[in-house]
């Protein structure tokens, strides 16, 4: 009498899944941003948040839990119930990177995060001070090999996307170049107008306000093709620098989240992503949405992994 038994519940089980993601959300929906309030993270995730709470009838509260790069807030969402109940806004760094940064984290995203769908992507700018006499990057990748060591670049932080791209164009190139970290892209930017840096690799959005002043210079974007946005900047692979760095971002789930929620949250997002409402605003951030299924975002991270390793290890870059 067991077995059959068994095999009933386990039936039930099946049909009461895909209706419960039908009905999803049921209750209020805690969205997790392992960064600040203003971050670019925290700003895309309330855009989302605020049209599925006007479409779907629940609250969907935003909780920005910072630290450890991003590790915290992410932690917090491969630790909550799988039930669709917490879902979250991660980025490169805490979904791939940083297991190449931190000697341990507590948790693997490989096995405790269930990927939903890539946001959006957003192009890093290769920006120099107005006084360094190049016009390209060609001209720039010159100027460092006749003066190695001599020049030096912003980062916002040790490991950070800003960091790794410019130690991936001093690998690729064969030139050397200092690094100096600061707090914020806003810092950096500010460090690379004043001349305390010379140059950096730092999300387009932080740079182009800058540019017609004549403060600084754009020489490229750090994407795989020219941005829709910026389309007069070439990219780095144009100048024969293969080095692919976009600062993207994703939903993410509890591992173990029903695949039938997973799909029904995916599909409310990339409804949503296609609003004009928030293209527009996505728009002025320079930030393309992408909406890929499950599987596409999982072997974007999986990418992230084998593209950063050997400049990680190159560089040697550790965090801890």
């Amino acid at each position: 009498m067991k077995r059959p038994i068994a095999l009933a519940l386990i039936g039930l089980l099946a049909v009461a899944t895909p209706s419960a993601a039908q009905d999803w959300p049921t209750k209020p929906v805690k969205v997790m941003v392992p960064f600040g309030p203003g971050s670019t993270p925290d700003v895309v995730a309330r855009l989302i948040a605020d049209h599925l709470q006007k479409s779907l009838g629940q609250p969907f509260v935003i909780e920005n839990k910072p630290g450890a790069s991003g590790n915290t807030g992410t932690d917090a969402v491969a630790k909550a119930a799988p039930d669709g109940t917490t879902i979250g806004v991660s980025i490169g760094g805490p979904l791939a990177i940083n297991t190449l940064l931190f000697s341990k984290l507590p948790y693997d995203p490989k096995t405790d995060i269930a990927p939903i769908t890539q946001l959006v992507t957003q192009p890093s700018a290769l920006a120099v001070n107005s006084s360094v006499k190049v016009n390209s990057v060609g001209e720039l990748l010159a100027l460092l090999k006749r003066e190695p060591g001599k020049f030096n670049f912003g980062s916002i932080g040790n490991g950070s996307l800003s960091h790794l791209a410019m130690e991936a164009i001093a690998l690729q190139s064969g030139t050397r170049l200092v690094h100096i970290a600061y707090p914020s892209s806003p810092a950096a930017v500010t460090a690379i107008i004043r001349g305390d840096a010379q140059m950096g690799c730092l999300p387009a959005i932080a740079v182009t306000p800058h540019e017609a002043s004549g403060a600084l210079k754009i020489l490229a974007v750090s994407t795989a093709k020219r941005s829709p946005y910026l389309p007069q900047i070439p990219t780095l692979k144009e100048a024969g620098i293969d080095v692919d760095a976009d600062a993207w971002m994703g939903m993410i789930a509890p591992a173990h989240t029903p695949e039938a929620i997973v799909a029904r949250i995916r599909g409310a997002v990339v409804e949503a992503l296609g609003t004009a409402a928030i293209r527009d605003k996505l728009a002025a951030q320079l930030m393309e949405p992408i909406g890929n299924s499950p599987a596409e975002f999982r072997a974007r991270i999986d990418s992230e992994i084998v593209r950063w390793g050997p400049v990680i290890k190159a560089a040697d870059i550790k965090v801890n």
